[in-house]
């Protein structure tokens, strides 16, 4: 199952290295990745195109281990089915 991950927050090292770790215990493939650091603010926006096995972990599952991370991280992970993010966007 395909899935878009967004991650917004102050920046601060480690993060993108824990979402890496919660996808990979998944067993959740990263297929595509873009960050960037938004302003003098020193905001920090990561999106990632994901790949994750329902044999290994259910959907309900990575997301509640995202939600994890971002408690731990003071950011916010937002979890996606891609095809509901492309029909959310889809004008």
């Amino acid at each position: 199952m395909k899935c878009v991950i967004s991650v917004l927050g102050k920046d601060r090292s480690g993060i993108v290295a824990a979402v890496a770790t919660a996808l990979a215990e998944c067993d959740a493939n990263i297929d595509d990745i873009s960050q960037t650091i938004l302003g003098d603010d020193e905001i920090f926006s990561m999106t990632m195109l994901t790949t994750l096995n329902p044999e290994v972990a259910e959907f309900d599952a990575v997301q509640q281990k995202l939600d994890d991370v971002a408690n731990n991280l003071g950011v916010q992970i937002i979890i996606q089915r891609e095809d509901v993010f492309q029909f959310m966007y889809k004008i």
